[in-house]
């Protein structure tokens, strides 16, 4: 990495944490289950929104960038202004709307600061469970304040595989042998991807398409606590593009990755033939 080589990230990993304490105060107090919780409406494709999604976005937006520094949210209106910064804060003020609405733990805040099209420092919590994960690239990773990194496990076997809910609830994960690995499912891919991280789980990947807000602190993250991320293209491995979509993303311990990479291939010349 090439981005501001040396850089002690200090302040932002700083900035980062004050930020998340601030938005997962407001978030619990309007979850939907909670006394005197938010209605919900829904977007195009009846995916939920809250008067949540928007709250934290303004309270990220207004604790976060600094003169001349980008913005890119899933609740905000894209500025193409962000491709002309060096510094884009790149964030997702409620990943998980369906799991925050249907009061289910997996539910998460994803904040990243992407420098010169690196993922740089990256915060991840899920208010519901009270975790907190920040790290930085050359500063490590830490859970609630503890050092944390990627898991040592040296093979596959035996594994815990974070998956999407709403994919395995699909179909979408049958044909991977149950017999090698555990699939997870869990609803938010921030939270999957800060699991990894923080070797809480072994591996996630993705089997449909992302957008840089859902995974760009992820990947910060994972990279800081010496984890190996794989995406479908050198291109798609940088981040604050004018098109922000990935088509694919695979995060895991560099040691696993090529038998992870074996399993899917094998799974998918599967379910080609059938």
């Amino acid at each position: 990495m090439t981005a501001e080589a040396g850089a002690s990230w200090d302040g932002e990993m700083e900035r980062i944490a004050a930020a998340l304490e601030e938005a997962s105060a407001v978030l619990l107090r309007l979850a939907p289950d909670s006394p005197g919780g938010i209605a919900v409406r829904h977007k195009t494709g009846d995916d939920p929104v809250t008067v949540a999604d928007t709250t934290v976005d303004a309270l990220l937006r207004r604790l976060l960038p600094r003169a001349g520094e980008g913005w890119l949210s899933e609740e905000t209106k894209d500025d193409p202004a962000r491709l002309a910064a060096r510094r884009v804060w790149v964030v997702d003020p409620l990943d998980g709307t369906r799991e925050y609405v249907g009061g289910i733990p997996e539910w998460s805040v994803s904040v990243a600061l992407v420098v010169d099209g690196e993922p740089m420092v990256g915060g991840i919590c899920n208010p519901a469970t009270g975790e907190s994960i920040v790290g930085a690239a050359g500063r490590g990773v830490t859970l609630n304040g503890r050092p944390v990194q990627v898991s040592a496990r040296p093979e596959l076997a035996g594994a815990t595989v974070a998956a999407s809910r709403s994919e395995v609830k699909r179909g979408e994960w049958t044909g991977y042998r149950d017999d090698l690995f555990t699939i997870r499912p869990c609803g938010s891919v921030a939270y999957k991807l800060g699991m990894v991280a923080a070797g809480l789980v072994d591996a996630t990947w993705t089997l449909v398409p992302k957008h840089e807000w859902d995974v760009a602190a992820g990947v910060a993250l994972i990279r800081a606590a010496g984890g190996a991320i794989v995406t479908a293209s050198a291109e798609e491995a940088r981040f604050n593009r004018p098109h922000p979509l990935l088509s694919r993303l695979l995060a895991a311990p560099p040691q696993l990755v090529p038998a992870i990479e074996a399993e899917i291939a094998r799974r998918d010349a599967a379910v080609a033939v059938r």
